[in-house]
This record gives structure tokens, sequence and C-alpha cells, in this order.
């Protein structure tokens, strides 16, 4: 198929593009910058963080061809994978070698609406980074166009057809080992939360409010606690949330924004108990104890924490509630930096999980292009072996990749071929992007008596979103 998909980005160890991860990682990016612009400013790193989540952003474009008089809409799922139109032919599961380096055929999984999940994750996607380049009139407004249609057709698919994208083989069978997915109505939450951003159209904030309900209810139990890229129900809760708190919009949504609020206080209570979660003795929050990378959800739950207490700074409100107990912000602060500080190589090993920061970092990264050298020479898919399970450390330094991370005893074992430790990927990254910027100090700058510099923008997010609504 040719389907002229070139951009994007490669994830993880592999050479090979999944869609759903890119949208949630273009969301996720674009949110920390619209909250923390300030930030990524003082640091030196705006434009530069406008450029990936652009490079994102343009892809996801690639993803969604709409309708036509001769065809039905088609949604991207997947370039590259196990699948090999050549029995028995190289493909991105076998080969180790670096992108520069294939030649082998890349296979293409295509999707129609059913695909409720990918429709939800890239709206979100286009709508949030949309918002980034606000300045841009006529790349925003081809984002929004794209969100837009996109989301229309997804949730007039006849419900009965609705559903998750690795559900049917043709267009996720080959993620389903990778990228999983178990919920859908959740991603059509999260992306009519942020069309409506985008927009300001009510009828977006109108869905999302009243189907959010109904993603609670299809949330598994194993999910509960967890913002990642298989379930966005906490993160839809924070950003209803806000919408309660900096732009009331009233009846009839003041109800559910109430109860969006309860719940993302009751799961932030829950990171603080040693009754809902478990921790490993150097500190680390297992959230979902029986899965490997555990860095991944306690980055975004470290993310989550930091942004929320901002909130109650704002909001001059010392803490929140939960039942039968409280907690203060400080408290939340305290949880938030100990998740960081935990990856950045205060745990037991005394190792950064961020690749070359700190004394200390792993050395042998599950990644194909970080483990072969550029030395001017074109390797064979049948000599990646040799680079796969070499014992010495990567020839190139992946800077910045948190990987895996330890089991459930703070143990981490430092081998490229096994990936459970040492593979990093953009989702995870993502994750640590936005909790590490929700912590670096803000710049600084001259405030009004009285109010509260915390190198957050307030009302920004709102610019689409008025009153009338």
């Amino acid at each position: 198929m040719q389907a002229g998909l070139l951009g994007g980005f490669y994830d993880s160890g592999n050479n090979i593009k999944f869609s759903f991860p890119t949208a949630y990682t273009v969301t996720l990016l674009s949110w920390s910058m619209l909250e923390y612009h300030e930030k990524y400013a003082d640091i030196g790193e705006l434009d530069h963080a406008r450029d990936i989540i652009r490079w994102g952003s343009d892809y996801l474009l690639k993803l969604f061809i709409p309708p036509n008089a001769t065809s039905d809409p088609i949604l991207y799922s997947q370039v590259g994978g196990a699948k090999n139109d050549t029995e028995g032919g190289d493909n991105d599961t076998i080969c180790w070698q670096r992108p520069e380096d294939m030649s082998y055929v890349r296979p293409v999984s295509s999707c129609d609406m059913a695909a409720s999940d990918l429709a939800g994750e890239v709206v979100a996607g286009l709508s949030a980074a949309s918002l980034v380049f606000k300045d841009e009139k006529d790349y925003a407004i081809r984002l929004t166009t794209a969100a837009e249609t996109l989301f229309e057709l997804a949730i007039k698919e006849d419900p009965t057809k609705q559903g998750t994208y690795t559900a049917v083989d043709e267009c996720g069978g080959d993620a389903r080992a990778f990228y999983n997915s178990t919920s859908f109505k959740d991603d059509l939450v999260w992306g009519g939360t942020w069309l409506f951003f985008a927009t300001g159209n009510p009828s977006y904030l109108e869905y999302a409010s009243r189907n959010f309900s109904l993603a609670l209810q299809e949330e598994r139990t194993s999910e509960r606690g967890l913002f990642y890229w298989n379930n966005k129900l906490l993160g839809s809760a924070v950003l209803l949330a806000r919408l309660l708190y900096f732009r009331d919009l009233g009846y009839p949504y003041k109800d559910s924004f109430a109860s969006s609020a309860n719940m993302t206080e009751s799961v932030l209570c829950s990171y603080l108990s040693d009754q809902s979660f478990n921790r490993t003795k150097g500190g680390l929050i297992l959230l979902k104890p029986d899965s490997w990378s555990p860095l991944q959800y306690a980055a975004t739950a470290s993310f989550l924490s930091k942004l929320y207490s901002d909130y109650l700074n704002l909001l001059h409100r010392t803490g929140g509630v939960c039942r039968d107990r409280a907690f203060s912000v400080k408290m939340l602060q305290s949880f938030s930096s100990s998740q960081i500080d935990y990856i950045l190589g205060d745990n037991p090993m005394k190792m950064s999980y961020m690749v070359g920061f700190g004394g200390q970092y792993p050395l042998q990264v599950h990644h194909r292009s970080a483990s072969i050298p550029w030395d001017g020479q074109k390797y064979l898919c049948s000599e990646g072996d040799r680079w796969l399970h070499s014992k010495d450390p990567n020839p190139n330094v992946l800077l910045g990749a948190m990987v895996g991370g330890p089991d459930k005893f703070d143990h981490l074992i430092d081998e490229r071929d096994k990936p459970w430790f040492t593979e990093p990927s953009i989702a995870s990254n993502a994750g640590l992007v936005a909790a590490l910027i929700a912590h670096h100090d803000p710049p600084q700058h001259a405030v009004d008596s009285g109010s509260i510099n915390l190198g957050l923008d307030q009302m920004g997010i709102f610019e689409k979103v008025h009153q009338s609504t």
C-alpha cells in the first residue's frame, strides 16, 4: 500500500511506527507546553519542544484520509511490523537494523471508523497541537478541521461496531503484542475534551461530560489510577476539574465537573496511601504491579500530582479530600518529587534511569540505532544479532531516554536483550518530559503583589472557551 506516511516517530527500540502511542505522545507533550510554556521558554527549550510536537502533528494529519465520493475514510494505525508480503522474509521484528539500513517491505495497517480508540486519540493530538500553534492560524485550522471531521465520523459510527483498534486484525492485529488497547470510550471522551478546548464548540464538551460515566464503567479494575497510552480517563478528569476551577461554565456542566474533580482527588489521594498501591522498598509506586516498565506509570502520576498541586495553589487551597482522608498540597508535591527523584537516581541501585543523566545510567539500552556504530557501513538483517547480544555499551548514547525500569525489588539488569528492563518508548518519555517541566523552577520574573509565580499559564488553555458556552 502506497500511503505516503513519511515522518512520525519510530517507537521504542523498534523501527515500527505505531499511531496510537504517537498520538498520545503529541497530546501529552502539547498539554505540558500549554500549562508550562513559560518554563520551556525560560530554559531555552520552547522552540525545540514545538518542533517535536509539529513533527508529530504533521504525521497525525497524514494518518487520517477523509471520505470522498469514491472512498470511505481511512485511519492508518501502523507502519512496519512482523508482517511481510513475502513469506519468511525480513521484517521489523526479526531484523536488528538501523532504520537507514532497512531494505525490506514495510507493511501498512489501516482501519475504518470502528477504531474508536485510535480515532479519539488522534483527535486529541490534533486538537491539543492546534492550541500550541494558535499563533499560526492556517496550520491550527488544518489541525482542528481534521480533528472535527474525524471526531464526527467516529462518534456517529454504529455503536455496535465501535471498539478498539487492536480488536480487528487488519487494523491493529500486529500492534496487539505491543500496544493492545482495552477500552475506547475513554479515548473518545479525551478527544472530545481536547476538541472543546481547541474550538470552544459546546457540543464536544457535552459529549465528553455525558459519556464520562460510561467510560468510567468501561475502565478495568487493573487500570484504575493509571494515566498512560491505554487509559486517558484520569487525564480527562483533570482537564474537566480545571474547567470547574478556572472557567466555571455553570449549568449543565457543574455537577459533571465536580464529579471529575472528586475522582481526581480520590486517585491522587490513593497515590499517597500504602493501602491502595504498593511501593518498592526504594519508594517507587507500583501502579500496575503485574506489568513491566513501571517508570512510565510513575512519571505520569508525578506529572498529574504536581500539576494538580499547582491548581490548588492557584486556588489558595491547602489540600484536598477523599472519602475519610485528606491530603495537603505539600504531601502531593512530596510524592510527585519522590517519583522523579527515584527515576533520576535516588533509588537502591543509585542509577539514573534517564540515559545520559548522572554518574551511572543504563549503558545497554534496547534500541537498534543506539546499539549499532556509525562507521559508514551498512549492516544486513542477518548481522544484527552481533549488536543485539553484544555485552559492550551502546556506541551511541541515547540522551534523555527513560528505560522501562526496575522490577518490584528495585533491581534492573542492564542488558540489551532484556527489553523489559532497558527499552525506552516515546510514550513513556512524553510522561517524563511532562513531569520534569512541571517540577522545574518557575522563571524569576516580577509578579503582582499577592499573586503566585508557578510558571503555569492559568488561562491560556481557555482562549477558545467562552462563558456563553
